[in-house]
């Protein structure tokens, strides 16, 4: 517990006098620096979250959640029906896929194919949301591109291609590469221009047809509510099709948020320098605060303070810094996050530069998320740091012999 007597004696230590200007400046500045690297902290996590969340926005937005594939030529059954994960699951759609080279006049392009039944089709998101164009419907020797790809080689919707698949015909003069013309039928957009570029979808009979796949050979492709708890998910997955291989967004993207999650935690610990240094200017304010304040020491003393409650004052004003400086923190980096869109407006507009430029980052606005364990994380450790360095001078205060302190006196 902290006594009435104690926590007077520490107000009056924070207070402002003439003769403790320089002591005032090193609490001014520790006070600031731990305010600036607290804020600092919660605004770069904030935008790395929301980097992660907008790009696993764009990932689980035009691919599976998670897909189940047959080892064998035995058709997948629905055997998640009645289990306990339909709850969490969105969509279930059959599909299948192969790779063709598009033809069109003089150029060619290389695509990923993926077939899909006409009625599921119909319900995937990337055929919902407000950018795809055309019709809806995915019927025979129809086909459905990219928004880029429709760019890049001048297509729109009513023209014909045709699309050569690696399955062989055999011929008189020998085996040639079977092709089909598609007619296109609606035009995408996934958000990414990569995928955008190289997918397109055709119906699956279609896509059997043109590659020679057989039937057995189709995949179950399943969307969840809530596709972040992916590895949940595959667990369960994985316990209803013990016999079959099921992969997830995650292991196809494990790489790249593996270098996410490096990268953060990285910053995270840089970033925490700036803290520790303004940290240990609390240790020189503390240090000289205990030399100028030799005799009030000396005094408390001779009135019978024990050694334990001068360590205890001079442990609450480093304390008393350091926590209010968090917080001071914690409501500059929570508010600069928050309107951190419309800082960057204003700064592009003062100083006509493009900060974030939406073709470099293929986001139109600087995404951030903020994360309550985060905060409370880098709350935890500035306050942590602020109760190690504020140790030692208060245990140098409670050392101090009592008539030496007041010899000179």
């Amino acid at each position: 517990m902290i006594s009435q007597l104690e926590k007077e004696v520490t107000f009056r230590f924070l207070k402002t006098r003439k003769k403790d200007g320089f002591i005032n400046v090193i609490s001014i500045f520790s006070f600031i620096g731990i305010s600036l690297g607290v804020a600092v902290l919660i605004i770069v996590m904030s935008v790395m979250n929301g980097f992660r969340s907008e790009l696993i926005d764009k990932i689980v937005g035009f691919n599976a959640h998670a897909v189940v594939k047959p080892f064998s030529n035995k058709l997948i059954e629905n055997s998640y029906k009645n289990h306990q994960i339909e709850k969490t699951i969105k969509n279930v759609v059959t599909s299948n896929d192969g790779e063709g080279v598009l033809l069109n006049k003089t150029l060619t392009k290389g695509l990923l194919l993926k077939g899909y039944l006409n009625k599921d089709f119909k319900n995937l998101d990337i055929v919902l949301n407000e950018y795809f164009e055309g019709s809806k419907n995915l019927i025979e020797k129809s086909i459905s591109i990219g928004k880029e790809l429709s760019f890049n080689i001048n297509l729109d919707i009513g023209d014909k291609v045709t699309i050569l698949s690696p399955s062989g015909v055999q011929s008189i003069i020998g085996t040639l590469p079977k092709q089909e013309t598609f007619e296109i039928s609606s035009i995408f957009d996934s958000g990414l221009t990569n995928f955008n570029e190289n997918v397109a979808y055709i119906n699956l009979s279609s896509l059997e047809n043109l590659f020679n796949h057989d039937e057995n050979k189709r995949f179950l492709e399943f969307f969840f509510n809530d596709p972040t708890n992916i590895e949940i998910h595959k667990s369960n997955l994985q316990k209803i099709f013990p016999d079959e291989y099921v992969y997830t967004w995650s292991d196809l993207n494990k790489s790249l948020f593996s270098a996410l999650k490096i990268e953060r935690n990285m910053m995270f610990i840089i970033l925490s320098l700036i803290i520790i240094v303004a940290a240990f200017n609390i240790i020189s304010g503390l240090t000289i605060l205990v030399k100028n304040k030799t005799r009030d020491i000396g005094i408390l003393k001779s009135m019978g303070v024990q050694n334990y409650s001068i360590k205890k004052i001079f442990f609450l004003v480093g304390f008393i810094i350091g926590t209010s400086a968090t917080i001071f923190g914690v409501i500059i980096g929570t508010l600069f996050s928050i309107y951190i869109e419309n800082v960057r407006q204003f700064l592009s507009t003062i100083f006509n530069v493009s900060l974030f430029p939406e073709e470099i980052y293929f986001l139109n606005t600087m995404p951030s998320e903020l994360n309550i364990h985060s905060i409370l994380l880098i709350s935890f450790c500035s306050i942590l740091v602020t109760i190690i360095v504020s140790i030692y001078p208060a245990a140098q205060a409670s050392k101090l012999d009592t008539v030496k302190s007041l010899k000179y006196e």
